[in-house]
């Protein structure tokens, strides 16, 4: 029975590798499929991790219908038994539907990756439709750390050094502190205090 499976966690816990080893697993033992990325930090069309692993993928862009593409893939290999979907979190809702469809009429199951909220503490709409549809949820097992050495739960944003939370849901950058925007993650207590970063301790006076 073919199954709609959303691995869900913060940033740098691994989701993409998981991706690239899962499907390296599959295709490694003869197995065919289909990898979805969208706005991979690596460019257009590939799924990629921060270890340095990478492969080639469909763009999945806000008009492509996922449902469609698979049904002409499948239609030209039936072999097909597997979708891949790296940063699910940006899809839209009726993109995931078209997933929960692949797996219903299709009979493939679909494996989403992404993260579930944003900078601001809010659901992405595709991370809300998954975690509404998707047949089972699981929350990634590599644990992330705030820069005070708690459990990381939440993403952040900064600009210029400053952390926001405030903007456009989707803004391109990256975890390289020299970046304008930069992402991190921070445990709960620090995100509320809008705390992105360690206050240095102060000097201690010499004798």
């Amino acid at each position: 029975m073919a199954e709609l499976i959303f691995f869900s966690g913060t940033m740098d816990c691994g989701k993409s590798t998981l991706a690239l080893q899962m499907d390296h697993n599959r295709s490694a033992r003869g197995r065919r499929g289909l990898v979805f990325t969208r706005d991979d930090r690596a460019g257009h069309g590939v799924l990629s991790s921060r270890l340095g692993l990478s492969t080639a993928a469909v763009e999945a862009a806000e008009d492509t219908d996922l449902f469609a593409f698979t049904a002409a893939a499948l239609a030209a290999d039936p072999e097909i038994d597997y979708v891949i979907c790296d940063e699910a979190q940006f899809l839209s809702a009726h993109q995931v539907e078209q997933l929960a469809e692949i797996v219903d009429e299709l009979g493939v199951d679909v494996f989403a990756f992404g993260i579930a909220t944003d900078f601001r503490t809010r659901l992405f709409p595709g991370s809300q439709r998954l975690i509404e549809l998707a047949d089972e949820i699981r929350v990634m097992q590599v644990e992330t750390l705030c820069w005070c050495g708690a459990r990381a739960t939440h993403n952040a944003r900064t600009v210029g050094g400053e952390m926001v939370v405030e903007g456009e849901q989707v803004v391109v950058g990256d975890v390289t502190p020299d970046r304008e925007v930069v992402y991190t993650v921070l445990c709960r207590r620090h995100h509320r205090a809008r705390q992105a970063q360690g206050v240095p301790a102060p000097a201690v006076a010499s004798a």
